[in-house]
């Protein structure tokens, strides 16, 4: 069973020339080893998103196991199979019991949007390289309109998690 969710951000070395991570070959593998992990049972994704540089994802790991020794194994697999050179460390932040609902919504958006806010797409809906769990249940009637346009919103909810249900925007 999936421990605390935990938001996580990895970025490559940027004083090495190398690929982006958003190269469509990297991307694919990149994305096909994190469900490889998630298969193996080293972490459950809710949120997995590549951009350029750097990674978002929101995870969670089983509690009898060490989050940092199975995200140090993963850089390295990729570090060598794929020459990709990651910064030290990583950047997680624990999403506690209490960051249900709208908060939880407001750091999944912020993820998503990350895209779009970079000027990679117009919407965030429209990046590829992103994967949500199947574990989210998505409605798709719930509509939000905005000044030129509706944006769609997904109402998830995270099973097996202690939060309230809320909306991923796409």
């Amino acid at each position: 069973e999936p421990g605390a969710l935990f938001h996580i951000r990895i970025g490559l070395d940027r004083d090495k020339a190398q690929k982006p991570l958003i190269d469509v070959t990297l991307a694919q593998t990149i994305l096909d080893s994190a469900k490889f992990y998630e298969a193996k049972a080293r972490w459950h994704i809710t949120l997995f998103l590549l951009m350029r540089d750097h990674l978002h994802a929101v995870l969670s790991f089983a509690r009898d196991t060490s989050m940092s020794d199975i995200i140090r194994d993963w850089k390295r697999f990729h570090k060598r199979a794929n020459g990709v050179v990651w910064q030290e460390g990583y950047f997680d932040h624990r999403l506690r019991p209490d960051e249900r609902g709208m908060q939880l919504s407001a750091k999944l958006n912020y993820i998503r949007q990350n895209p779009v806010a970079a000027g990679f797409c117009a919407r965030a809906g429209d990046w590829p390289w992103v994967m949500i769990h199947t574990d989210i249940k998505l409605d798709r009637s719930s509509q939000r309109v905005g000044a030129a346009c509706s944006t769609r919103l997904l109402h998830i909810e995270i099973l097996g998690w202690p939060f309230s249900n809320c909306d991923l925007e796409l």
